[in-house]
Order: C-alpha cells, then structure tokens, then sequence
C-alpha cells in the first residue's frame, strides 16, 4: 500500500515539475515577446534605455496587479535589456535582518534583485531596505543591550523590483523609496488571443481563430489563466482530435472544468448566487458573504470580486456587494426588483 502511495505521489510530482516547465519554455524571453501593457512597457523602456545611456544602474521598481499579468516576466526582462542578473526572493522569505544582508551584500554591481509579494515582507526587516534602497548603505546592530554596536557596510549599485497584488499594504515609507510604481491592468480580448497564439506554436499545436477566441473570452483577461486553460484543451485534443484544437474541443474542455463563457468558474458563480438568492441581489457585507459561502473574506476580495466587478456583474455600494442586471442575465435569473 505504502508503494502505491508513492508511486502515486512521485507521479503528481512529475506532472507538476512538467507543468512548471511548460510554463516557463511559455514565459517571454525577450522584451518583443511580451505582449500587452504597452503603457507601462513604454514608460520602462524610457527608464531603461536613459539609465542605460548613463551607464548606471536602473531605478528601483514596484509593480502591483492581479496575479498572472506578468509582474514576475517583466522583471526578469528588465535584467535581460540592462544586460544583468536578475536574483530573486519573495517577502515571507526575508524573516530577519541577516537575510537581507546576505542577498544585497552577494549582489554584483547593477545586479537587479526581484522581491516578490513585497507586501509580506518583516516590517523589521523593512526598515533595513530604507537606507540600502536610498543610499547604498546596509545598517546593522552587532551584539544585544549596552554592548551592542551599529556598523555600516556600503553596498554596490542595485536594482530592487518588487511585486505585489496588494499595494495597500505596502508601507507610505517602503513605497516612496521606490522611482516609479506600475499597475498591470487586465489583458484586453484581443492581446489575449496573440498570447495564446504563441503559446500553442511553442507548443507545436494547431489552433483554429474561432478556438482562439473562444479561449481568449474564457480566460479571465489573464495570460496565466490562457495558458493554463491551453494546455488543458491540448490534452483533449490529443485524446480525441488528433492535437487539432478547434472551438468544439475548447467548448468540451470548459465543460469538463465547469467554466462558462466568460470565464466564470463554479466558485465565482457562488458568488453571484450566494449574493442573489440568499441576500435578496444585495447590498451584502463582506463578512455575511464570506459567511454564507464558508469562505475567508482575504479570498473572496482578492480571488473572486476583481474579475466580478471587470466583467460588471457586481459593484461595490455603502452598504456592501450588490449583484447587477448583468448578473441575473447570465445566470439566467428573472430579476425581482430594480437594479442599478
């Protein structure tokens, strides 16, 4: 039995590091590649092509965004144009002081050190970034009580760029040290379906317009969620179509993963009906809903009201969550009192 389980894990093991390799060998390689966002891309590349000009080093970056808009890809980017390393960490990774030390004091000169979900960094550890970012200065405190002493170690020119879905939570002293903050908006139909386009080339699969846009409206405006959802519909089309995907083997594979043509999973139709049938179509409180769907309110802000209110099927009122007209049409629900 024991065998079993794990053979049964080493093969969940395998698929995902196949997985994580897809999705790598799909990620951009070059700053042409990456499609989309062109605002923030033309304001990177004035930052880089100037910093590049001076020969100095790039200046320190925050992106913040829904996940999967390519905050991770531009970073790595911005290190290929300047032409140096990109070493990177995450904000639950840098637990204390000597963390830091040892990633800014390793940093070669330029190099570009990629923070992601700054927004869970120490706030000790915080406060260690202030001078490093502002001055190249790395202040430490050798030592406890009255024997404790402050040394101060200078620090090569560096890049810092961080990511975060939640920009709110980044401290007014953090954020200000940073020269320039972008938002990555969601993906418009029509840059969605050139992502995808690519995707399935590099993935040596044939992929009709229709199936492309059909893709592309299921996709949540988001290329993480168009590649995923691609490589799914590659496993269909491998078991029944021969590896040719069309708009019925995209239909099929949304059916089988309960997602509807806008890209609504079962958990974000919950949502709407939770919202519609057990409070009326709302105003509804945050922590009713998360209540009556035996979900965290962090889940429901972050996961499932972003796109829900993209798409316009609710907005946010003084008194809470209110389901739109729009919501009861797609849900196919009569409305019963007057919506905005």
């Amino acid at each position: 039995m024991d065998m079993k389980l794990h053979m049964k894990e080493e093969k969940k093991k395998k698929k995902k590091d196949a997985d994580v390799n897809i999705d790598l060998a799909l990620r951009p390689s070059t700053w042409n590649e990456y499609i989309g966002q062109e605002k923030v891309k033309t304001n990177l590349r004035l930052i880089i092509d100037a910093a590049k000009g001076r020969n100095e080093n790039c200046d320190h970056l925050l992106f913040y965004g829904q996940p999967g808009l390519g905050k991770t890809t531009l970073a790595y980017l911005i290190g290929k144009e300047m032409g140096v390393a990109t070493k990177s960490t995450s904000g639950p990774a840098l637990e204390k002081t000597g963390d830091v030390a040892a990633l800014l004091t390793n940093l070669e000169p330029n190099e570009i050190l990629f923070i992601d979900e700054a927004h869970r960094i120490n706030k000790t550890v915080e406060e260690i970034l202030y001078p490093a970012m502002e001055s190249r200065k790395l202040h430490l405190i050798v030592g406890k009580g009255p024997s404790a002493r402050t040394f101060s170690l200078d620090l090569p020119p560096f890049t810092i760029i961080a990511a975060t879905t939640k920009a709110n939570l980044i401290s007014a002293p953090l954020r200000s040290r940073f020269g320039a903050t972008f938002k990555l908006d969601y993906y418009n139909e029509n840059d969605i379906e050139k992502i995808i386009e690519r995707s399935a080339r590099l993935l040596d699969v044939v992929i009709t317009k229709d199936a492309r846009r059909e893709l592309a409206n299921a996709s949540r405006f988001t290329p993480r969620v168009a590649n995923r959802l691609l490589k799914r519909v590659r496993d269909y089309a491998q078991i029944y179509q021969n590896n040719n995907i069309d708009a019925s083997a995209v239909k099929k594979t949304l059916e089988l993963l309960e997602i509807d043509e806008l890209g609504l999973e079962h958990a974000d139709r919950q949502v709407l009906l939770t919202i519609i049938k057990k409070f009326n179509g709302g105003p509804v409180g945050l922590s009713a809903l998360g209540s009556a769907l035996n979900e965290e309110i962090g889940t429901i802000e972050d996961m499932y009201e972003p796109f829900l209110m993209k798409l316009g099927l609710i907005h946010r009122s003084p008194g809470g969550r209110v389901a739109t007209q729009a919501a009861y049409e797609h849900l196919n629900i009569p409305l019963k009192k007057q919506l905005i």
